[in-house]
């Protein structure tokens, strides 16, 4: 698994969107949108295929699939000691539109929400569409551990949530229990403050670091919203399939009368739950597989980065994407972009305040979820632009 020959650039050229193959100049090779480029592990292609042999494609029911939420318990449990009902948890049509939809159910014009800055655009989007404002609140990307004390001056009467992405995207910070207890003290001082924890990227952990769940943290199992996906881990992004996982049954009936999902406007896809609950039941072991080969490509590629000239970057402790700082390269992060596109034959992500925030200005952004070899033929070419 995970080698050259399983990534199949035609299809890929065919079906990749959103930044990726099919979008991008044939000869270019795009480290842009976080999504693997891997095929999707063999159970969860079993399991769709079983499904549709079957005939029919009919409605599933409102709430999501039992068996389906079931999984998703289990999984969250097993992962990380932490025990949602079944029945409080709502399959939604991707992690993106759960942020949407709790922002929605929770919020009005002039409240306010604290995001960390840098971290990708969704949460302020969310946001604004409802009529709320966005409170930046400035989360380097370094191993020290964040300190939390000037958070208090970031809330008001107004502040309804704060929007915890943990593992952090862009930077790839994995929270530590001190800084999460840290950060629970101060929830724990307002009563009517929520957090909504974002945790997509809770599987995409590298060694020693670990994952620590929000809503194990004494006292904050109530006052936590969990919103995860399956797209990152299991490669299912075009089956729009996320969760959002409430501790009791009135914050459940509020974002569930929210959703739309019993007039059928909205709903999730139930051949995405099919392929996510294959994923939880069946795909660990590929899953084990993907991190440890995703770990080998994050320190190759930071290596590779650092000895570019002007580039320096960490090494992230979660996500498959990097975060380099090239300040000192002489380019914008725009500008780098369009040169790269142009000039080395390499998409990436400029770290623009629309796309990250403020905090990301003179950086790009990387996805490093791909073979060694298009990641070694990607970086031969971004140096010998920078050495030319």
């Amino acid at each position: 698994m995970f080698n050259p020959r399983d990534v199949d650039l035609s299809l890929l050229s065919q079906r990749a969107y959103n930044l990726r193959w099919a979008t991008v100049p044939q000869g270019v090779i795009p480290l842009t949108a976080a999504d693997p480029d891997f095929p999707i592990a063999p159970p969860i292609k079993e399991a769709l295929l079983d499904y549709v042999k079957g005939g029919y494609l009919s409605y599933g029911p409102a709430e999501g699939l039992l068996s389906f939420r079931q999984a998703v318990s289990t999984d969250y449990k097993a992962k990380n000691q932490v025990e949602y009902k079944p029945e409080y948890i709502l399959p939604v049509d991707s992690a993106a539109y759960g942020i949407y939809l709790i922002c929605s159910a929770l919020l009005k014009p002039g409240d306010e929400v604290i995001v960390f800055d840098p971290v990708d655009f969704l949460f302020k989007y969310s946001v604004e569409q409802v009529g709320a404002k966005t409170l930046a609140f400035k989360t380097p990307q370094s191993e020290d551990c964040v300190d939390f004390s000037n958070l208090n001056t970031l809330i008001t009467s107004k502040t309804k949530l704060i929007c915890l992405c943990n593992p952090l995207n862009p930077t790839g910070k994995v929270f530590t229990t001190t800084e999460l207890e840290a950060l629970a003290e101060i929830v724990a001082g307002y009563d009517e403050l929520t957090v909504l924890s974002d945790e997509i990227w809770s599987d995409i952990v590298f060694a020693p670091n670990k994952f620590h769940s929000f809503s194990g943290i004494s006292r904050m199992f109530d006052r936590t919203i969990t919103v995860t996906g399956y797209s990152k881990s299991y490669g299912l992004a075009g089956l729009r399939i996320g969760s959002i996982l409430m501790p009791n049954q009135s914050l459940y009936e509020k974002i569930f009368a929210h959703s739309l999902h019993q007039s059928t406007v909205h709903g999730a896809n139930v051949l995405g739950q099919i392929a996510a609950e294959a994923a939880l039941n069946h795909a660990q072991d590929w899953l084990m597989g993907f991190v440890s080969h995703l770990h080998k490509m994050r320190d190759f590629s930071v290596q590779r980065l650092n000895a570019m000239p002007g580039v320096s970057c960490e090494a992230p402790q979660g996500c498959y994407v990097l975060f380099p700082d090239i300040s000192n390269t002489g380019f914008t992060a725009s500008e780098l972009q369009s040169h790269l596109i142009e000039r080395a034959k390499v998409a990436v992500v400029p770290g623009l305040p629309k796309w990250f925030g403020a905090g990301a200005q003179g950086h790009i952004r990387l996805s490093f979820a791909t073979s060694y070899d298009l990641l070694d033929q990607a970086f031969d070419r971004m140096d010998k632009f920078f050495k030319s």
